[in-house]
């Protein structure tokens, strides 16, 4: 029976969701903020996470970024009102998979919850830690970390990791906005096309020397993107424990 983490401060949705799941085969754990939130991750298998934007004093896409990096379990986030187009953009770059905005079908809920429970990988006993070297920096795609020719760390957002590695994979190749949204987003919308320029902004001024002039990563006018510099990658086979 899969396991569902339910976060909503609202008693009659929590209640509604949560009985709903349980009526199709769902085993439901239901709280209305983030304080037992580590306890019950670190105790108990959990296959997916619905968590409501709007927590009343506390805020949902902290939750969402907190959760995604201690947990792969997908993260579907819920709101009304507060549910904008950034508010897409941020949930989806920090993590979550999927979004429903109030007032909502339960029935599009109860489907949105078995797809992305379908679309969860499945765990992998080994993996490849790969380090791909460009220019004068160096990215652990295992650790997610990427350092300068000084050994400086370089913070990156999920989203620019996203689009960093897909560039690492294609050197010299330019790719689409079409292309670089299929590789780093899991939802088709005018608003995600625009983040790719958003995202491009953010490397440019994390890697090269002058934004303004970018040289690694280049603009082809009416084409798209290119990564002009060389790329070499180390694998190195890892238990994942």
């Amino acid at each position: 029976m899969k396991h569902i983490l339910l976060i909503d401060d609202d008693p009659t949705i929590r209640d509604l969701l949560s009985d709903y799941l349980s009526q199709h085969a769902f085993r439901v754990t239901a709280i209305s903020d983030s304080r037992p939130l580590a306890r019950i991750v670190g105790t108990d298998a959990v296959d997916l996470v619905v968590v409501d934007l709007n927590l009343g004093h506390e805020d949902g896409l902290e939750i969402v970024r907190r959760l995604s990096s201690t947990s792969d379990a997908p993260i579907i986030i819920i709101s009304g009102d507060r549910l904008d187009e950034a508010d897409k953009v941020v949930g989806l770059e920090l993590g979550a998979t999927d979004y429903v905005t109030k007032p909502f079908a339960i029935r599009e809920f109860l489907a949105r919850v078995r797809a992305s429970l379908r679309e969860r990988p499945a765990p992998k006993r080994r993996r490849e830690r790969k380090t791909y070297r460009f220019g004068r920096f160096e990215l652990d795609i295992d650790m997610r970390r990427l350092v300068d020719g000084d050994g400086v760390n370089i913070k990156l957002s999920a989203g620019e990791f996203k689009l960093l590695t897909v560039f690492l994979k294609a050197p010299q190749h330019v790719l689409s906005r079409e292309q670089l949204l299929t590789e780093t987003r899991s939802h088709n919308d005018d608003v995600f096309d625009r983040s790719i320029d958003v995202l491009i902004l953010r490397l440019r001024r994390k890697l090269e020397v002058d934004p303004a002039r970018p040289k690694l990563i280049r603009t082809e006018r009416g084409a798209g993107y290119v990564l002009t510099s060389d790329v070499t990658v180390s694998d190195a086979a890892r238990l994942r424990t």
